[in-house]
């Protein structure tokens, strides 16, 4: 089986979140970092060059029970069009919920937010501890 691209590093996440462009991007990167702490209690890392990542859990595809591999319990992404948000919307619980967050859009396995003015920080707060016990409680994605 192939190596994962996508893997922790040693690299600091303040730093990685202080080169994101544009400075919104810092800004929210920052603001979602604290966040992210305060929910999970964790200490960020990073992921490959460009993914924040929480914890950290043991995933086997649907698709193929072959493909397993390691993923952040959550995550994020402070990219140049918007905030990726990882780990947040493949649940029942989070779907639910997951219109009443504001503006966003969806990717095959992250949400995007423009800003984080535009979402209910409650919201955001929920769909974070959903994901997070999910990961406690099932290794599966």
């Amino acid at each position: 089986m192939a190596e994962p691209k996508t893997k922790p590093t040693d690299a600091s996440v303040p730093a990685f979140i202080d080169r994101a462009t544009p400075a919104r991007r810092r800004t929210d990167g920052h603001r979602l970092d604290a966040i992210m702490r305060e929910v999970t209690g964790a200490e960020p890392v990073m992921w490959g060059p460009s993914i924040v990542g929480y914890g950290v859990y043991r995933y086997v595809s649907p698709a193929n029970a072959r493909t397993k591999g390691d993923w952040p319990k959550v995550g994020f992404s402070p990219r140049k069009a918007s905030l990726s948000l990882y780990g947040l919307k493949d649940l029942p619980e989070g779907a639910e919920i997951l219109p009443s967050l504001g503006t966003y859009t969806e990717g095959a396995g992250c949400v995007y937010v423009t800003s984080l003015d535009d979402i209910d920080e409650q919201v955001l707060r929920q769909l974070i501890a959903i994901a997070w016990a999910r990961a406690d409680a099932d290794s599966g994605c």
